[in-house]
């Protein structure tokens, strides 16, 4: 773990996973523009580079490089939120995965890693943060879905399931947090231009080499929302936002259809 060697207790404190790149960092920078002291997560190296550069907003950065896919990882970092000996008054359970394939050609391993990753730390985490805020009765959370989260996902099957079960989970902790002080916000990315297109074999898709939305954009959006305390939003572009309107009316058959075309290889 890295920090600063003198905190302020009198700045709010919010957790981030999924911080080194993409979507988390960039939320980890609209926390860190607003004043917040953090502490972010990741398993991979990147994480050290992205938390010497969130610093340069002059908060302090806690960092705490894990593997949240174990429940060791997710009670490691729980610690050093309370290590901390702060409330913690946001947290932006954002960490997750996707593989593309059709589902009988992936790897089981990567499979049920996945699931680890995007459900079982997510239910973990947000277990820990949500009995924490509920006994403060003050608190807000955001979590990551995805506009994948409405439709089923052929060569995304298991990616698309657990960014359903994120959906479900948010919702219903709307309203089972709503009256003891504690937001839940549910951010709904489209395609957005991360790593995740060539961590997940997704890269020479249609839905890989198409439009992406700005990460930052994305990030804005959600912190944006979080901050209002809003139940969700669909971010970033009109594209992302049309979708998923359609997506509210189509049969499921239609939606699997066209995502079985949009992830399908193109060689």
């Amino acid at each position: 773990m890295t920090a600063d060697p003198a905190p302020s207790r009198n700045r709010p404190l919010a957790l981030v996973t999924g911080a080194s790149s993409g979507i988390g960092l960039e939320l980890a920078r609209q926390f860190a523009g607003a004043g917040f002291d953090l502490v972010v997560t990741a398993e991979d190296a990147e994480l050290a580079g992205a938390a010497t550069s969130l610093r340069s907003s002059g908060g302090e950065v806690l960092a705490v490089q894990a593997d949240l896919r174990s429940a060791q990882g997710v009670e490691r970092v729980w610690a050093a939120v309370q290590e901390r000996g702060r409330p913690l008054d946001a947290a932006a359970i954002n960490a997750g995965v996707g593989f593309g394939r059709a589902f009988v050609d992936q790897d089981l391993d990567d499979v049920l890693s996945m699931v680890d990753l995007n459900c079982r730390s997510t239910a973990h985490l947000a277990h820990l943060v949500g009995r924490d805020m509920a006994s403060r009765r003050r608190g807000r959370v955001l979590f990551t879905s995805s506009i994948a989260s409405t439709m089923p996902g052929p060569n995304q099957a298991v990616y698309n399931a657990t960014k359903s079960f994120v959906q479900s989970l948010a919702e219903a902790l709307q309203v089972e947090l709503q009256d003891v002080g504690v937001t839940v916000t549910s951010l709904m990315p489209g395609p957005t231009r991360t790593e995740f297109f060539d961590r997940g074999n997704l890269a020479d898709t249609p839905i890989g080499q198409g439009p992406q939305d700005d990460p930052a954009d994305v990030a804005r959006q959600g912190f944006e929302a979080l901050m209002a305390g809003k139940r969700r939003v669909v971010a970033a572009s009109l594209m992302t936002r049309v979708m998923e309107a359609g997506n509210k009316v189509l049969p499921d058959r239609v939606k699997a259809a066209a995502n079985k075309v949009m992830a399908k290889p193109l060689s």
